[in-house]
C-alpha cells in the first residue's frame, strides 16, 4: 500500500426527503450479493466513523457496500479474492456503457434468463475454461443461485443456476449503474493482498481502517475449507492493537454472540462495543449455534465527540 494526501473531495451520500418529511441517508447498494454484506447496517455503521478521513482502508472489501459509501480523500479497497478485485478494477477502468454492453452481449449470446439453465452452464463453462473475463463473471453471478460468489481451489466459479429467481433484472441493472457511477466519481484504488503482509507503517492519525473479516466459528461460502481460523483472528487483533498504540483509528465489524472471546478481548482492551440492531435472517450466514441471539457489533478504538 502507498498512502498519501489528495485534494479530491468525495461525496458520501445524498439526502432525499421521504414521504414522512424526514431526511434519511440514501446509501448506494452493491450489485453483488456478498455473504455478510453490511448494506442493511450502513445507517448504523457510517455515523460511527470519524468525519475527517484522509485514507479509508476497506481491508476485507467484499461487495464494497461500506467503502463505496464513505466520505474520504482516498478509498483503498482490498480483498483476498483475486477475481473480485479484478472485477472492481474493471468496472472502475471501463466506462459504464462498455460494461453494460458486455453484459447485454453475454445475455443475448447465451439467451440467459431465469429459466435457461443450459445457457447459464455454457457461459460458466466458457468463463472457467476459456476466458476469465470479469464481466463474464459478473453476468454469471447475476444468474446464479442467490447471486452468490464462490470458487473452487482451481479458481473456477462453481455456484449453480438460480432457477426462477436470479437474473439481470431492471432493479439489478439500476443498482449496477449507480454503483459503477460512484466508482468513477470517487478516488479509489484496489489491492489484492493478505492483510498479514500489508505494510501499515505509513498510516497517519487521520487515516482510518475498517475491518469486516470472516467471522470466526461460522459456516459460510467465504469461510469454507478453513479460510479463517484462530491464527488469522489473532493476527488481525494483534494488528489492531498495534495500530491503536500508534493512535490510528479503526473499526471492526463482528458478532459477539458467535465470538464471545472477541467481546472479552474488546472489554479488556478498553475498546468500545457498539451494538447494532440487525440479523442475517435472509442470507447464507449461519451460526453454528442457531439458538444464540444475534449480537452484531462495531468495535472501535475511539469515541466520537
Amino acid at each position: 500500500f502507498t498512502f498519501y494526501r489528495t485534494k479530491q473531495e468525495n461525496k458520501c451520500w445524498n439526502f432525499n426527503e421521504k414521504r414522512s418529511g424526514v431526511l434519511k441517508n440514501e446509501y448506494i447498494k452493491s450489485p453483488l450479493n456478498y455473504v455478510g454484506g453490511k448494506y442493511k447496517l450502513l445507517q448504523q455503521i457510517i455515523p460511527l466513523f470519524p468525519e475527517d478521513i484522509n485514507n479509508f482502508i476497506d481491508l476485507f472489501g467484499g461487495g464494497f457496500n461500506v467503502g463505496i459509501n464513505v466520505k474520504a480523500n482516498r478509498i483503498i479497497y482490498n480483498d483476498m479474492i483475486t477475481q473480485l478485485v479484478d472485477l472492481m478494477k474493471y468496472l472502475k477502468e471501463h466506462t459504464l456503457e462498455e460494461s453494460l454492453q458486455e453484459i447485454d452481449t453475454y445475455i443475448e449470446k447465451y439467451n440467459l434468463s431465469k429459466t435457461n439453465q443450459e445457457g447459464f452452464n455454457q457461459l460458466r463453462e466458457y468463463y472457467n475454461k476459456e476466458n476469465r473475463s470479469p464481466i463474464a463473471l459478473y453476468t454469471i453471478i447475476s444468474h446464479a443461485f442467490n447471486y452468490q460468489i464462490r470458487f473452487n481451489q482451481k479458481g473456477e466459479y462453481n455456484m449453480p443456476f438460480g432457477k426462477d429467481r436470479s437474473y439481470f433484472s431492471q432493479t439489478l441493472r439500476d443498482k449496477f449503474i449507480e454503483f459503477v457511477n460512484e466508482l468513477h466519481d470517487k478516488n479509489i484504488v484496489f489491492r489484492n493482498q493478505d492483510f498479514k503482509v500489508i505494510d501499515f507503517s505509513k498510516l497517519k492519525e487521520n487515516d482510518f481502517l475498517y475491518c469486516d473479516p470472516p467471522y470466526l466459528n461460522t459456516t459460510a461460502t467465504y469461510n469454507e475449507n478453513g479460510g479463517w481460523g484462530r491464527e488469522e483472528e489473532d493476527a488481525l487483533l494483534n494488528l489492531l492493537k498495534d495500530l491503536d498504540n500508534r493512535n490510528i483509528k479503526w473499526a471492526l465489524s463482528n458478532n459477539v454472540s458467535i465470538n464471545t472471546e472477541l467481546k472479552v478481548w474488546a472489554e479488556e482492551s478498553g475498546y468500545n462495543i457498539n451494538y447494532l440492531n440487525h440479523t442475517y435472517n435472509n442470507s447464507n450466514y449461519h451460526k453454528k449455534d442457531k439458538d444464540i441471539k444475534d449480537l452484531e457489533v462495531l468495535i472501535t478504538n475511539y469515541k466520537l465527540n
